[in-house]
């Protein structure tokens, strides 16, 4: 495979090109209430080209891995019609390197039969629940063989997997309906997703539990965030900020994400790294060949770095970061974020709870939006906060603000840290990547709460 590939980068007349092939293969099992909707394995070939003239691209994608002069051609071809300013990619030591994905317990030496025989007891547990309206739950791994060169001297054979377990449940008493979820997910090992019994159970109690609970009263409280929600909260309300192609291409969010910029207390770091064991979102090298390694977008308060391309980081005179990821062979790649997290300070969770008066206790999510710097998230569990003890749960909590005005309002971070186990899948530009969220806990001086 090397030498058909660098065969066919040889003699070409563009400023830079690439070429990435991917053997792939994958398990999906789903159910809807209790009833199995689909349970399949599927594997594919391709590969694509992508071509840089004066500042334009060329992208040609196939199935069939023979004739990639001519597939290299074409890229090129396409991007002479397009091109029309300088191409700049920010320089990048060549690499040559083998990565090979380090299995603790292989999902493909599980038998199909037994990854379904598990999911149909995970099944059977949500529904010994009372009240359980409807559940979805659904099983998925998958392996991707990428061979990656490029113009500059780059040859990479790279090896990623994934693992993943995702349970929703959905309670009704009558109009009042509440749902919870469990999820669970590796890129190294299949145990991750067995023996989750218990945590099937305790979603689907949790989402009748909350049945009983009372709306809040709507207006601006103190409000703590646990890990999981706390990760998503920077993933989606900040993470997405921080991607460069969106920073450059927006005049207003070039004049507020400024290098040096204050955005909270010195106690608040947020990261995004693509080299944490057994995340779905770690990976050595990017859809680029560049490696991956950890980045502050925020340390001690301070905005200090943003996520890169090739092309965003050489636009911006930045250094490359290793952010470029494509779901498949088909498209090229964007700029995403791998896994992102709020790093731990010194604040205990009970020290925390002591500094609240009366406020909100806001447990995991499970829907939410942000546009620009507006964003409104979804709580699953939430629980009032009288005179520094948790108090009666809480239902149909909403959190929306300004994400700069929120970091600002953060006031203490916890002690603690958690990835968030389930995982996460990002979707930008109508593709979808793993990723992974953490945090410890945070409390927010004031947040708006929805309400009655």
């Amino acid at each position: 495979m090397r030498e058909r590939i660098e065969e066919a980068l040889k003699q070409h007349t563009a400023d830079y090109v690439e070429i990435r092939i991917e053997e792939t293969k994958s398990t999906g099992i789903t159910y809807r209430g209790k009833d199995l909707e689909e349970v399949g394995t599927t594997t594919q070939l391709g590969g694509n080209v992508r071509a840089a003239v004066n500042g334009g691209w060329g992208f040609v994608s196939f199935n069939r891995i023979a004739d990639l002069r001519e597939k290299v051609s074409q890229a090129v071809s396409q991007a002479r019609l397009v091109g029309n300013e300088k191409t700049e990619l920010v320089e990048v030591p060549p690499v040559q390197d083998v990565v090979h994905v380090a299995m603790q317990r292989d999902p493909w030496q599980v038998p199909l039969a037994e990854k379904k025989r598990l999911m149909d007891s995970y099944v059977e547990e949500i529904w010994r629940t009372p009240k359980i309206q409807t559940s979805t739950v659904g099983y998925g791994d998958g392996y991707r063989k990428q061979y990656y060169a490029n113009s500059t001297g780059t040859y990479i054979e790279q090896e990623r997997g994934r693992v993943t377990a995702r349970f929703g449940v959905v309670a009704r008493d009558n109009g009042n309906v509440q749902q919870s979820r469990a999820g669970f997910a590796s890129s190294e090992d299949y145990s991750v997703v067995e023996g989750r019994h218990a945590d099937v159970r305790e979603a689907a109690e949790k989402a009748v539990a909350m049945l009983d609970a009372q709306p809040p009263k709507g207006g601006e409280f103190m409000v703590i965030l646990d890990s999981t929600l706390a990760g998503v909260f920077a993933h989606e309300a900040f993470g997405h900020l921080s991607e460069a192609d969106h920073v450059y291409e927006n005049d207003k969010l070039r004049e507020i994400m400024v290098l040096g910029r204050t955005f909270g207390g010195n106690f608040l770091n947020i990261t995004d790294s693509g080299q944490v064991p057994g995340l779905t979102g770690s990976f050595a090298y990017d859809d680029e060949g560049v490696p991956t390694g950890k980045q502050y977008l925020i340390r001690e308060g301070e905005l200090v770095g943003r996520l890169h391309s090739r092309e965003t980081a050489g636009k911006m005179n930045e250094a490359p970061t290793g952010n470029a990821r494509a779901q498949s062979y088909s498209v090229p790649p964007l700029v995403r974020m791998r896994n992102t997290a709020i790093e731990p300070g010194e604040t205990p969770l009970e020290d925390m709870l002591a500094e609240v008066k009366d406020g909100v206790y806001c447990k995991n999510w499970y829907g939410g939006q942000t546009s620009m710097e507006m964003f409104t998230f979804s709580c699953m569990e939430a629980y009032a906060i009288r005179d520094g003890k948790l108090a009666e749960p809480l239902r149909g909590v909403n959190l929306s603000g300004n994400v700069f005005t929120t970091l600002e309002n953060i006031v203490a971070v916890g002690n603690d840290f958690a990835w968030d186990p389930a995982g996460g899948t990002c979707g930008k530009g109508g593709q979808s990547a793993p990723v992974g969220d953490g945090s410890p806990h945070v409390l927010i001086s004031k947040c708006l709460v929805g309400g009655q």
